[in-house]
C-alpha cells in the first residue's frame, strides 16, 4: 500500500469519526513557529531544573527529576514549575485546527501538557475534555471532566459531548493537572492493566475504532504502555506518521499492535490533510 493510498484511507476515517487522532509532543516539531512552551521531554526537564538543582544523573530524566523536586521541594513547587513552563497559552497549529474542524470525531487523545488542542476546539459546537489527575493532589480520583469554558463537569455530562478530548497526562488548562512525577505514574501503572484510570467514556468511544498517532515516538516505555492501554479493545488496525529510522523497541511495538507506519514528514501529512501542495 502506497503512502498516498494510506493517507486517503486515513482522511476518510477521520472525516467519518472512525479514526481517533492521538497527539504527542512531537506535533510541535511541525509547527510553523516554535512554541513558547517546552515541546518535548528534554525541553521540559530542562525548564524544571532551571531553578531547582537536581542530581546530575537524573537531570535529563523528566519523571525522576519531577519526583526529586516533589520529594525535596514539595508538590506545590513542582506544580508551580509546570505552570510556569506552560504559562503562555499555546497557539494552535494547522494540525490542531484541522482536527478541530472534524466535528464527527467522537474522541481525540492529546498526550502533552499544552492547551493548543482545547483552544482549537472552540470552533466545535459540542465538546468537552477529561484529564488525568495526580493522586497526590486528588486522592481517590483518576480523572476530572471540564466543559469548554473550564467549569468542572461529570461523566454524565460528558456522555452528551460530540467530541471528547482525552488528556491522559493532564494539561496546563484549565485547572493545572499534571501526571509527571514517578509517583504519579506508579499510581496509574498499578491499575492500568485493569483499565481503572481510563474513563469509561473513553473505553466506550474507542471500541472498534482505529488510532492515528501524530507526533508520537515510542522509544520510552511509558509512552508505549500508555498507548497500548488506551488502544486496548479498540480495533486491530492503526496508523502512525513517523519519519526515518525506528528503534528496535519502536519497530517491535508497531508490529505487535498492527500499526501501519507511514514513513513521511508530519508536515507532508498535514499538507495533504489540509489540501495543500506537498513540495
Amino acid at each position: 500500500m502506497s503512502n498516498n493510498t494510506s493517507i486517503n484511507e486515513i482522511l476518510v476515517g477521520l472525516e467519518t469519526g472512525q479514526i481517533v487522532p492521538y497527539l504527542g509532543a512531537g506535533v510541535w516539531a511541525a509547527a510553523a513557529t516554535p512554541p513558547a512552551h517546552p515541546a518535548n521531554h528534554l525541553q521540559l526537564v530542562a525548564k524544571l531544573t532551571e531553578r531547582v538543582t537536581v542530581p546530575h544523573k537524573i537531570r535529563k530524566n523528566l519523571t525522576a527529576a519531577a519526583q526529586y523536586i516533589e520529594n525535596f521541594k514539595h508538590r506545590k513547587t513542582l506544580a508551580g514549575l509546570m505552570n510556569t513552563a506552560f504559562a503562555v497559552p499555546a497557539q494552535p497549529t494547522e494540525l490542531h485546527e484541522f482536527i478541530a474542524s472534524l466535528h464527527a470525531l467522537p474522541l481525540v487523545v492529546d498526550a502533552w501538557y499544552d492547551d493548543a488542542m482545547q483552544q482549537a476546539l472552540t470552533q466545535n459546537p459540542s465538546w468537552g475534555q477529561v484529564q488525568g489527575v495526580s493522586q497526590a493532589e486528588h486522592h481517590g480520583e483518576w480523572v476530572r471532566y471540564y466543559t469548554p469554558d473550564g467549569a468542572l463537569a461529570d461523566a454524565a455530562s460528558a456522555a452528551h459531548w460530540q467530541t471528547l478530548l482525552y488528556r491522559p497526562l493532564g494539561s496546563a488548562g484549565p485547572a493545572h493537572n499534571y501526571i509527571v512525577s514517578d509517583s504519579d505514574y506508579v499510581e496509574i501503572l498499578t491499575e492500568i492493566d485493569i483499565q481503572t484510570p481510563i474513563p469509561e467514556i473513553v473505553q466506550q468511544r474507542r471500541k472498534d475504532r482505529n488510532f492515528l498517532f501524530l507526533g508520537c515516538r515510542f522509544g520510552y516505555q511509558l509512552d508505549r504502555i500508555f498507548a497500548r492501554q488506551i488502544m486496548k479493545r479498540s480495533s486491530d488496525k492503526h496508523y502512525a506518521i513517523i519519519e526515518g529510522d525506528l528503534t528496535k523497541n519502536e519497530a517491535k511495538f508497531l508490529k505487535e499492535l498492527n500499526i501501519t507506519r507511514l514513513d513521511m514528514p508530519l508536515q507532508a501529512f498535514i499538507a495533504a490533510a489540509c489540501g495543500e501542495a506537498v513540495v
